[in-house]
């Protein structure tokens, strides 16, 4: 299980990729399908009181979390939660 930030959790082996928020919304490409998750209520903020940091996509939910991705990844191969 990754912790994502606010009392959210996720299965490893749910998660498609971990993504810097500044690097990943540069492309139209990833903004467009952000707000099709949005419009589509597909997505979780972890904490709307802290700068949204990462981006996790799963098999079913997209997250946006306030834990830097290099965090995430480092916990993700060592299986820290």
């Amino acid at each position: 299980m990754l912790y994502l930030g606010g009392n959210t959790f996720v299965k490893n082996d749910e998660i498609i990729g971990i993504f810097d928020m500044d690097n990943a919304t540069v492309s139209k490409k990833t903004r467009d399908f952000l707000n099709n998750a949005e419009k589509e209520k597909n997505i979780v903020y972890t904490s709307i009181y802290d700068m949204p940091l990462s981006l996790v996509v799963t098999k079913n939910t997209t997250y946006i979390s306030p834990i830097a991705p290099k965090t995430l990844s480092y916990r993700v191969k060592n299986r820290l939660v």
